[in-house]
């Protein structure tokens, strides 16, 4: 079997399969948490204050261009907060 072009320079090209398992192996900390705080989380803040914020202003402003613009900018708002307090929270907490 040829190598690809890609490994045909590697010094590891024959050590490959052995390096894969060893990173395979390595034992780190879990992401999850960091995953879902960094992302999940202030998107479903956003996606839950978007919709708060469209019945909030649902009968208090009238033109629908503007209570969407309002609801938008204040769900960002929200969400932006949430990785200000979580960015505030791992850095005291770790």
């Amino acid at each position: 079997m040829e190598p690809q072009k890609a490994c045909k320079d590697c010094i590891d090209k024959h050590d490959c399969k052995r390096i894969y398992e060893q990173l395979g192996e390595s034992a780190g900390e879990s992401v999850r948490l960091k995953v879902i705080l960094a992302f999940l989380l202030p998107l479903i803040v956003f996606i839950i204050s978007l919709a708060v914020f469209e019945r909030v202003f649902a009968n208090a402003v009238d033109n629908e261009r503007v209570r969407i613009a309002i609801g938008f900018l204040l769900a960002l708002l929200a969400a932006l907060t949430c990785i200000l307090i979580i960015r505030v929270i791992r850095k005291y907490f770790q």
